[in-house]
């Protein structure tokens, strides 16, 4: 019986069969993967089966829904599969991995500092953009904790772009000293120039 359907004397509270559930995330039926994907994190293997499924799924419905189960169920596993598919060569995969840990990352505080900790490089870029969606004081502290030790500059022109937007006056002195660090590269310097600007301006109080 496909997963879709309820039997009828299948009590409100009766968890799905496991074996069903995961065999089902591998159906050519698109609405039973749906569906299978809905139900696969309240199963045991279930989270580990989505995170196997993810890089072969083409349908972005059925995408959704796995990354929904995943962000649903706030685990360690589901985590380590998301941080996982954000090495994917799929952009979508990347995307969708990065969406759902946005969801995640107020929720699980040593989440990002992990990701910005990272050791590769296409990580950390893509974490500092987890941070535009956190209170300005914690966003500030975490990528001036990044800069400080960065030594890719992608990786600082990534944490610069979102302080543009979100940093606060604490980082200035970070700033300064990163542009200092890459003194030789025109691009970063001028960039950290305009969000000192940007900062400053924005803490300095309005003359009457």
């Amino acid at each position: 019986m496909p997963l879709v359907r309820k039997p009828a004397n299948h009590s409100p509270g009766a968890k799905p069969d496991a074996s069903e559930v995961l065999q089902l995330l591998a159906s050519s039926s698109t609405d039973e993967r749906w569906a299978a994907a809905r139900a696969a994190a309240d199963v045991v293997g279930g989270i580990s089966a989505i995170a196997a499924a993810l890089p072969t799924e083409h349908d972005s419905r059925v995408r959704e829904a796995m990354f929904t189960s995943l962000a649903r169920h706030a685990t360690a596993e589901s985590m380590d599969a998301l941080i996982g598919l954000l090495r994917s060569d799929s952009a979508n995969l990347r995307t969708g991995a990065l969406d759902t840990l946005r969801i995640l990352a107020g929720a699980a505080p040593g989440l990002l500092p992990r990701l910005l900790s990272d050791a590769d490089a296409d990580v950390r870029i893509l974490s500092c953009e987890l941070a535009r969606s956190l209170p300005s004081a914690e966003a500030t502290h975490l990528l001036c904790v990044l800069l400080a030790a960065e030594q890719e500059i992608n990786v600082c022109a990534a944490a610069v772009d979102v302080l543009a937007e979100v940093g606060s006056s604490d980082a200035l002195a970070t700033l300064n000293e990163c542009a200092r660090r890459f003194g030789e590269s025109p691009f970063i310097a001028f960039a950290i120039e305009i969000v000192i600007h940007r900062i400053t301006s924005q803490s300095t109080p309005a003359r009457a």
